[in-house]
């Protein structure tokens, strides 16, 4: 990486645009950036480093970075071209900051801008506009991040000083930082995670089996008397041996008294059997003893019943024989019937007939009806000429009611229809004013949202006037504070300076060497006045000035902000006053609230006119129709009249004079059908009379034949089917019985249990439930044994299945332990102590220390080079990161905190430049062509010095220009190429001094050249 140019922009003490010429000053191989404290040397340094990464070095992060001498309207901007990987890219970068408003009050905050060129074929290209692909970029290109640039690149002394000086555990913080060492204390850190998870598996794989044995001894019951179980811890190496011999022994002992338990059942059962086939023998002798003698009894109960019995059967015997008379009864009762309701049906259908008819016989009857029935068939033309008359009748009187509806219809139509078109007009008028309300109303509430709007924006006027007055008045406070706290730094700062050499001298020792001139002999050291100031009052005094400058720079983002939110709300409510528009917003309101309710109507008027529009074209077709339907009913009116003339004169010949043609049809058809009727009775009564005389014969012959002397002798011997059902059964159930009985005593299983002794049931019942509860109580002890072997030898399955998990476990867990406690440096194996990342820091260091002992030995004429030691350390410090330095002129080696301060000084120097190369392999051998060295140089004589800077001279070896950056006075002479920078109250600028024949000259505050000198 080479810096060809920067350019910047207000930027810390840089008021406007400053160019450094990297080239120029580069020409030479080596630099020297100097200047009066504070001048602004590191702010160089800070912004190569913000123009690369965004950011400044991390000790000053969180700085501001905005010129305070800049004019307001100058962005901060850094510009900076350089070379990196054989590619001339361009950076520029602006942070956020406000920006003034153009031509008003207030300001505006403008966003960060970066942006990436590259140049190729003679132009510029761009390539990105992205912070975050820009940064990816960049730091791709150099191949390290902002940490190890600023260490590698921007060389800080003091620093590396201190690590020279450090113990291991800094050291470790350092070194991790470069080389991204993370990764080895991850893997340290995964083991150890790796080894605690073996362990938790093989406790919880412990207590699991602890558990098993827990319930095993539950299971085992009485057998823990004998067997207890041993002590149990989890962890225990010996926890499973324990466990597998206790087991064995407790199942051996379950299974022997299951064995037991179980021939004591086989007995019990056999005992069960016996007593139970006594008992069910002994109930069976006493069921059939009971059997025998219930049937004697039942046998006695029958003989008593026998006379009931025979009478029983002698009377379904003659029910038998009067069921063969039973038709001839049914047919004569039948007949009987038949006869009387002929005569009944005789006599009501004579009463209506003449007294001269009632006595007539069928034919007399039959005569007359057909007589009458020759006079209605004379009678049906003149009927139907009748109905019809009737029918045209009515059929006149309907058309004359639908005239006459027509005729109001009519009436009321037109009158309806003259008064359309006043109708129509009132309804779109209505409309018409609805629609217009409707415009008016968008228009109102338009003009009231602007209205509104601008009444909102006057009362943000009232407030944000009274707090921009506020704003103001506390902004005058902050300036005022901020130049009180500025004076009283710069005072205190002058004061410092005068007495410097007191605060130098307070740090001489005798026998130690001046850090200004290297004499060990102090014989005049400066006192303090009486108004000498410390370090730590001018930091106080700073910390102040920069407390008041940022109170003051939110007091001016404050007005400013306020300020412009207060130009906007005037712009928004315009000319007129909060009340006038809080009156203006009324009024619309009220108007546009009217309107609204005017245009409210729209729809309704709409609806009303639509309907009245759709009642008039209804109207007219209904007028129409009605006038069709009057001129069909005249001439249907006429036919009607002429058909009916014709009847009435058709009726007038065929008349009767009784009332009318149908009144007299209806007589005739009565009485023929009287006749009718009267003549059927007759018939049917003669034909009843004869069905009886037959019936009564039959039934007399029926009687004799069955054994009766007179026919109501069969009807009371016969029975109904309940009652021969029932006297069936009795007979039957009578005949069951006995031959039951007969059947009990001769069964010979009955006969030889009467004539054995009385069986007792009881007592072998008594035996039985005594064997009974023997048998529960042996089966309940064989099940208890098995339940509890079969338990544990499960509980044994499982136990040993834990077992076998926990062989490979227990493995596993001791090679993680192993590799955990020795990549953690606490294994005994591991005899250094040293840590898996400090292994791999330790053989950074080591080509650390063996590039800087390069560069050392020279410095110091070939007396001391560095040398990495991983002696074991003492305690608990890491062992490892150890330096030594060892002395050429005595052979021994000795801590570096023996070095004086401008051996430390070259040592230190030589360490951060062997850094620098072993960080730039690591990067991927970027080349560094640009350097920087910050301060130091004070510390060393004369020779020391020449030695030092022919070490950096010959980094040119490598094509590196090396920038210096010191006070010391005499290096302005020993390096021609300057970059001066000078202070003021303005700001500052900076002056390059280049050898000849280039040209020398400054660039002042705004950028332009001020100056040449030969």
């Amino acid at each position: 990486m080479r810096l060809h140019s920067m350019t910047v922009t207000a930027f810390g003490p840089y008021p406007g645009g400053t160019r450094i010429d990297f080239d120029e000053l580069t020409s030479a191989g080596l630099f020297l950036l100097h200047g009066a404290t504070g001048a602004g040397k590191t702010s160089v340094l800070d912004a190569v480093c913000y123009a690369l990464y965004g950011g400044v070095p991390g000790a000053r992060q969180g700085m501001r970075l905005r010129s305070d001498h800049a004019d307001p309207y100058e962005p901060t901007e850094v510009v900076l071209e350089l070379t990196v990987g054989g590619r001339r890219l361009e950076v520029t970068r602006r942070p956020e900051q406000p920006r003034p408003k153009k031509g008003r009050a207030g300001s505006t905050t403008d966003k960060a801008l970066t942006l990436l060129r590259e140049r190729a074929g003679g132009e510029w290209k761009a390539l990105s506009r992205s912070h975050r692909e820009i940064g990816d970029e960049i730091k791709l290109a150099l191949g390290m991040s902002r940490e190890q640039f600023c260490q590698v690149v921007m060389l800080p002394q003091g620093e590396f000083a201190r690590f020279l000086r450090s113990d291991a555990a800094d050291r470790a913080a350092l070194l991790g930082k470069l080389f991204d060492t993370g990764r080895f204390e991850a893997v340290e850190q995964w083991l150890a995670g790796r080894r605690r998870t073996a362990e938790a598996a093989i406790r919880a794989q412990d207590e699991a089996l602890v558990a098993v044995a827990h319930r095993m001894a539950q299971a085992a019951g009485p057998i823990s008397a004998s067997h207890p179980m041993p002590e149990l811890t989890a962890g225990e190496t010996e926890l499973t041996d324990t466990v597998t011999l206790w087991a064995d022994a407790t199942r051996a002992e379950a299974a022997e008294r299951r064995d037991v338990a179980a021939v004591e059942l086989t007995a019990a059962e056999a005992a069960h059997r016996a007593a139970g086939h006594a008992l069910e023998t002994a109930r069976q002798t006493a069921a059939l003893q009971q059997r025998h003698a219930a049937a004697r009894t039942r046998d006695e109960e029958l003989e008593a019943a026998r006379g009931e019995f025979d009478q029983h059967v002698r009377r379904l015997e003659r029910a038998a024989a009067a069921d063969r008379v039973a038709p001839a009864l049914h047919a004569r009762d039948r007949a009987a019937q038949d006869q009387a309701r002929a005569a009944r049906r005789r006599a009501e259908t004579t009463a209506p007939l003449p007294p001269d008819l009632t006595g007539a016989g069928a034919d007399d009857l039959t005569g007359r009806e057909r007589q009458i029935r020759q006079d209605l068939g004379r009678l049906d033309a003149a009927r139907r000429a009748e109905q019809r008359a009737a029918a045209i009748v009515a059929d006149r009187a309907r058309l004359e009611r639908e005239a006459a509806a027509d005729d109001e219809l009519e009436r009321d139509t037109g009158g309806w229809l003259t008064t359309w078109d006043q109708r129509r007009d009132t309804c779109r008028a209505r409309l018409d004013t609805a629609q217009e309300a409707a415009t008016a109303a968008e228009a109102l509430a338009a003009r009231l949202e602007t209205a509104l709007r601008r009444q909102d924006a006057a009362r943000r006027c009232e407030t944000l006037d009274a707090q921009e007055r506020e704003a103001a008045e506390a902004l005058l406070a902050a300036r005022t504070a901020a130049a009180d706290a500025h004076e009283h730094w710069l005072a205190l700062k002058e004061r410092r300076l005068r007495s410097v050499a007191a605060e130098l001298a307070a740090t001489l020792a005798t026998g130690t060497d001046c850090p200004v001139c290297g004499s060990a002999d102090h014989p005049r050291p400066a006192r303090p006045g009486d108004d000498h100031v410390d370090g730590a009052a001018e930091d106080a005094a700073l910390a102040a000035h920069r407390r008041a400058e940022t109170d003051r720079g939110r007091a001016e983002t404050a007005l400013l902000t306020l300020r412009d939110r207060l130009a906007a709300a005037r712009v928004d409510a315009g000319d007129g006053t909060s009340v006038q528009l809080a009156a203006d917003v009324d009024a619309l309101t009220t108007q546009e609230a009217t309107a609204r309710r005017t245009a409210g109507d729209v729809h309704p008027a709409r609806e009303e006119l639509r309907r009245a529009e759709a009642e008039y074209t209804g109207r007219l077709d209904t007028q129409r129709e009605t006038q069709k339907r009057q001129a069909a009913r005249a001439s249907q009116r006429e036919a009607l009249d002429a058909e009916l003339d014709g009847l009435r004169a058709q009726l007038a010949e065929a008349g009767g004079g009784d009332g009318g043609i149908a009144e007299r049809a209806d007589r005739l058809e009565r009485r023929a059908r009287l006749l009718a009727d009267a003549a059927e009775a007759a018939r049917a009564l003669a034909d009843a009379e004869v069905r009886l005389t037959d019936a009564e014969a039959q039934l007399a012959d029926a009687a004799r034949s069955a054994g009766f002397d007179h026919p109501q002798q069969a009807a009371e011997a016969l029975l109904t089917t309940d009652e021969r059902a029932a006297l069936q059964r009795r007979v039957e159930t009578h005949r069951d019985k006995r031959a039951a009985v007969q059947a009990e005593l001769t069964d010979h299983q009955v006969r030889e249990a009467a004539a054995a002794p009385p069986a007792d049931p009881e007592a072998a019942r008594r035996a039985m439930e005594a064997a009974t509860t023997a048998l529960r109580t042996a089966s309940a002890v064989a099940d208890t044994w098995t339940d509890r072997d079969t338990q544990l030898a499960r509980l044994a399955r499982e136990a040993a299945r834990q077992t076998q998990d926990l062989a490979p476990l227990r493995e596993e867990h001791a090679r993680l332990r192993r590799l955990s406690h020795l990549a953690s440096g606490t294994s005994a194996e591991n005899e250094l102590r040293m840590r898996l990342e400090s292994y791999v820091l330790a053989a950074r260091l080591e080509q650390v220390a063996a590039a800087a002992s390069v560069r050392l030995r020279r410095m110091s004429s070939g007396r001391y080079t560095l040398a990495h030691t991983d002696a074991r350390a003492s305690g608990r410090t890491r062992s490892g990161l150890g330096l030594r330095v060892v002395d050429a002129w005595t052979g021994t080696e000795r801590d570096t905190a023996t070095l004086s301060g401008g051996e430390t000084f070259s040592a230190s120097l030589a360490l951060a430049l062997g850094l620098a190369d072993v960080v730039t392999d690591e990067a991927g051998a970027v080349r560094l062509d640009t350097l920087f060295i910050d301060e130091g140089f004070g510390s060393l004589d004369d020779q020391t010095l020449d030695e030092v800077l022919d070490v950096l001279d010959s980094l040119r070896e490598r094509d590196r220009a090396v920038g210096i950056v010191s006070h010391v006075a005499d290096l302005r002479t020993r390096i021609p190429a300057q970059l001066e920078v000078v202070k003021g109250r303005t700001g500052s600028f900076v002056r390059h001094r280049v050898p000849a024949p280039a040209r020398h000259f400054a660039t002042g505050a705004g950028g332009h050249r001020v100056g040449r000198q030969p």
